[in-house]
């Protein structure tokens, strides 16, 4: 058994069996093991999907699932929702991952600056949008009496877990200031990638940009006996 497990969060409407996650899945299983969960509410998990407040219990089980098994490293990687997921796990939980990559993360909630974001509010908040939500494969639960701490907020509380912050400067949900703005929230020594030409989440992913965020992950992963 390899030593570094990827502990994988899709996107929203996205599951592990869709085509282009299950690439990334795939390329990911070329550097270590992985872990691919269902967020609830999506794909063949149970319950409904909070987009992004209860999904930190989901990644965490699958953090602890990797050290069940065995890995000595386990670092985590979210797409989108997932990327948000990652960073609020990654600042708040009690058992981190021994690095965290978020790829195209908000850095705040309700952001409908871009047609794209606009088209996912009118799932969340119409009738006919939830309704729509379903045939998508997402089962949508109440709205949030209160917002979640944002990843922006929260941020600062990552280190010393190492932080790599991916976006596509084409991305067409949350623009490039999303990921300028949560490097200099994070501080420390958290690394920005900003890639030409690249748009969103893991429909975007080249297997030479999954190869670079393992190796990034492999390198900066010493092992929770090691780490600070």
């Amino acid at each position: 058994m390899t030593e570094l497990a990827f502990v994988v969060g899709h996107g929203f409407t996205n599951h592990v069996r869709k085509p282009f996650v299950s690439r990334v899945l795939h390329r990911f299983a070329r550097h270590g093991g992985v872990v691919a969960l269902d967020f609830r509410g999506h794909g063949r998990s149970g319950g409904t999907s909070t987009v992004g407040l209860d999904e930190v219990h989901d990644l965490a089980a699958g953090v602890s699932l990797a050290r069940d098994l065995g890995y000595r490293r386990v670092v985590t990687v979210g797409f989108s929702m997932g990327a948000s997921v990652a960073l609020r796990h990654a600042a708040l939980h009690e058992d981190r991952p021994d690095a965290v990559a978020a790829v195209s993360a908000p850095s705040r909630w309700w952001v409908r600056d871009t047609p794209a974001m606009r088209r996912v509010h009118w799932l969340l908040e119409q009738p006919h949008g939830r309704l729509a939500a379903r045939a998508l494969g997402v089962r949508l639960g109440p709205p949030w009496t209160a917002p979640p701490e944002s990843p922006l907020e929260v941020a600062h509380r990552i280190a010393p877990t190492p932080l790599l912050i991916v976006h596509g400067e084409r991305d067409h949900y949350f623009g490039p200031a999303h990921a300028v703005a949560l490097h200099r929230a994070a501080g420390g020594d958290a690394e920005l990638w900003l890639e030409p030409g690249v748009r969103h989440a893991e429909s975007a992913m080249t297997p030479a940009l999954v190869d670079r965020i393992a190796t990034w992950l492999d390198h900066h992963s010493p092992g929770s006996t090691d780490r600070p």
